[in-house]
Formats: C-alpha cells, structure tokens, sequence
C-alpha cells in the first residue's frame, strides 16, 4: 500500500485547509484510515481516523470542532478539512492506514497503522 498526500501550504490564522490522502491497492475500502501531526520538536499525535465506510471517526480534542475527516473510497482517497485554522496546529500531517482493521474500527494509537504517506507540510501563521 503506497499512500500519498497533498494539500498542505502556508496559510493565515482563522483560514481553511483540505488535505488529501490518495491510497494504491484494490482493498482501500477495507482500511481504516487515520491523519497525524507532528510538530516541530514534538512528537507525532492522532489527529482524526474514519472507519471503512466512513461511518465512524473520532477526534483528537485539540482539532475537534475545527477538523472533519471523510472519505471516498470511490477514489481511493481520505481527506482532512481544517478549518479555522491556529499557529498550534502548524505541523508535518501524515496520513496512515490500518490494513488489518475490522469494520467500524477507529484506531487512534498510531502502533495500529501499518503503511504511512510522506507528510504534507501545513504552516499557519499569526
């Protein structure tokens, strides 16, 4: 599973941002899929995850409110809609999935994530 994200860019406080996530392999509508962030001289954290069909996800606190997380598995492809946006989410985000999920499952520990994209580089600015 190869998994590619894009989307990220700098932005001002209060904007908005779609990241997408698109995967390779047949079988994407059996993954759960998660969005995590690491910032700086931090470590990565969970930010969002959606189950297979899209019908469950979960939130980090920090983001909850602000981020919705979606899928179309027509496309292969997991989006993260950010909006508005703050300084304190400024961070590399990296999409993962969870090849061996059941259905409904939400992981939120990133040890459950088996593949993982390159990051895409979002920058909020004050």
């Amino acid at each position: 599973v190869q998994l590619q994200a894009s989307g990220g860019g700098l932005v001002q406080t209060g904007e908005s941002l779609r990241l997408s996530c698109v995967a390779s392999g047949p079988t994407f509508n059996s993954y759960a899929m998660g969005w995590f962030r690491q910032a700086p001289g931090k470590e990565r954290e969970f930010v969002a995850a959606i189950s297979w069909a899209g019908k469950r996800t979960d939130y980090a606190d920090s983001v909850k409110g602000r981020f919705a997380i979606s899928r179309d598995n027509a496309k292969n492809t997991v989006y993260l809609r950010m909006n508005s946006l703050k300084p304190e989410d400024t961070a590399v985000y990296y999409c993962a999935a969870d090849v061996n999920s059941v259905s409904g499952a939400v992981p939120i520990g990133s040890d459950w994530y088996d593949y993982w994209g390159q990051g895409t580089l979002v920058t909020v600015s004050s």
